[in-house]
């Protein structure tokens, strides 16, 4: 039998709906306490700190110290990704795509729009802009990974991106991520993280403190589609 990777592994240790609501609780890229996460999942204390002794076990979770305080975030964008894409994957199997619409505590509709996942763009925004990409040459397909064509070293420079420390990351450089709410792809990888960067530096968008949505600018709104990533 053909070795494979330890899928039942990774799988086991969101099949915990504890463990599970703390990975989503994380999602957007947050570093949280203990206290915190458990009163996300809804479960003790000391149950909270087995759950995330399990996660930093597994590689999906990391922890740092923030003074007196030790905190947990996601490990990295492919857990994201992967959490993101069984939510998807786990409304698909209920056949009621309602449920992604309610995962937003705030406004859905904004939710929907424009948010993050994990360090790079999600919603009908980040969907958009990378059908932008592929229609102006930017991207093409190469079976499950995105190439970066010379136009699109020149546009994405052009849009401030930095294309030599994105390619200086130990991860895939461009790849589809499943989008939880869209039903297809945006861009995810060190790509769309640094693009991410990019439109943040240039104050196109706003990230929120307290939630994955961001607010598209009036500039931004006007260099997105002066580049020609959004219809006019």
């Amino acid at each position: 039998m053909e070795e494979l990777p330890n899928i039942a592994a990774v799988a086991s240790l969101l099949a915990s709906p504890a463990r599970a609501s703390i990975a989503w609780a994380l999602i957007d890229g947050s570093s949280r306490a203990a206290g915190e996460l458990a009163s996300c999942a809804g479960v003790s204390a000391q149950s909270a700190s087995r759950h995330l002794a399990l996660m930093l076990e597994g590689g999906l979770l990391e922890a740092q110290s923030n003074g007196r305080r030790r905190e947990y975030r996601i490990a990295s964008s492919e857990v994201a990704c992967m959490v993101e894409s069984m939510a998807a994957l786990a409304a698909e199997v209920a056949a009621d795509r309602s449920l992604l619409s309610r995962l937003s505590r705030s406004n859905s509709d904004q939710f929907r729009a424009a948010r993050t996942c994990y360090d790079h763009f999600s919603g009908k925004f980040a969907v958009d802009i990378l059908k932008g990409m592929l229609s102006l040459g930017w991207l093409r397909q190469n079976q499950s990974v995105f190439e970066l064509t010379p136009d699109g070293e020149s546009g994405l420079s052009e849009f401030g991106v930095n294309l030599s420390q994105a390619r200086a990351q130990h991860r895939v450089f461009a790849r589809p991520c499943n989008d939880i709410t869209e039903g297809t792809h945006h861009l995810g990888g060190a790509l769309a993280a640094s693009f991410l960067d990019a439109c943040i530096a240039r104050g196109l968008v706003l990230r929120s403190r307290y939630s994955r949505i961001v607010n598209i600018t009036p500039s931004g709104w006007n260099e997105f589609r002066k580049a020609g990533l959004l219809s006019p």
